[in-house]
């Protein structure tokens, strides 16, 4: 069988199953664009407004790093006008699915790709394309342009007028954030501006705001690797020569790395949570992406002394 009568099979059934589900609604369908992360959804949903139906995978406080997606999820790829996800390695259970959806002639953006993206500069993940760049306003900025940019071109029905308004108004909130977020770190003194993370998660953060990144406790840039003790004791001794003050730890993810490098480093060292990977539920203090970055800001430079 063709892998276009395949495709043209597997949006026939998760149509039906919509209909058999009462998710049509009985009129119309209204064009539907799919995000992987919550991160994305949340920007890609300030972009659209009440243009099209988006379809938000990543459920709150989810590590995109080992999310993965069902059957039904994966059929809404191939009906979608088109695909926002965040590329660069980010969503490892979920580029198959990308992948079909394209191989079916559905358009995708690759967010992360577009947006200036940096390398990781050590450990098992040099020289890699890093996809954490909504740690940097700007790039999110950035970001804004061109999902409005994909959705006028791809997305059908939608009012253009309508999309590009949004995205100014959201880009103007995203670059206010920038710099209050600059000005809060500007209470940290300089020499007291450095970083330990669970894993290399704020390359941009540190780019942007003038960090230096001492090390991860997990040596790569995904959650789904594993540090030695060689590494934990390597890492035990560069913060102990740092005069870190904080390890920072992501809050999908449990601490109990971060708290053993604390412990092996023989210094009082605190570990702190930050929203890194994921949004959080609604009034936990990062259900948005302005509200995470808010919240990170205030932790890191309370962390750090600023």
């Amino acid at each position: 069988m063709s892998r276009r009568i395949t495709a043209a099979l597997t949006a026939t059934a998760a149509a039906v199953l919509l209909v058999l589900t009462g998710c049509s609604g009985g009129g119309p369908q209204r064009a539907q664009v799919v995000v992987t992360t919550n991160v994305l959804g949340d920007i890609t949903r300030n972009v659209l407004g009440d243009q099209a139906q988006v379809s938000v995978l990543m459920r709150p406080g989810a590590d995109p790093h080992s999310f993965g997606i069902s059957a039904q999820q994966a059929a809404e790829f191939e009906l979608a006008d088109l695909v926002v996800h965040n590329g660069l390695g980010l969503e490892e259970g979920v580029l198959r699915s990308v992948r079909a959806a394209e191989t079916a002639g559905v358009a995708t953006l690759p967010v992360g790709e577009r947006v200036d993206p940096i390398r990781y500069t050590s450990d098992e993940s040099r020289g890699q394309a890093d996809p954490h760049f909504w740690t940097d306003p700007r790039r999110v900025a950035a970001a804004v342009d061109v999902i409005a940019q994909q959705v006028v071109e791809h997305v059908d029905g939608v009012d253009p007028a309508v999309v590009r308004a949004n995205a100014a108004r959201y880009r103007g909130e995203v670059e206010a954030l920038d710099t209050a977020t600059a000005a809060r770190f500007a209470a940290i003194p300089a020499q007291q501006r450095k970083l330990v993370t669970n894993h290399h998660v704020f390359g941009y953060l540190a780019q942007r705001y003038d960090f230096e990144v001492i090390g991860a406790v997990i040596p790569s840039g995904t959650t789904l690797a594993s540090p030695s003790a060689s590494d934990l004791a390597g890492l035990a001794g560069a913060v102990r020569q740092a005069g870190v003050r904080a390890v920072f730890a992501d809050s999908s993810q449990p601490d109990r790395l971060a708290r053993a490098l604390a412990d092996q480093a023989g210094l009082d060292v605190r570990v702190v949570p930050l929203f890194s990977e994921s949004l959080s539920p609604p009034g936990e203090g990062a259900g948005t992406y302005l509200e995470m970055t808010r919240s990170n800001a205030e932790a890191i430079a309370t962390g750090l002394g600023g």
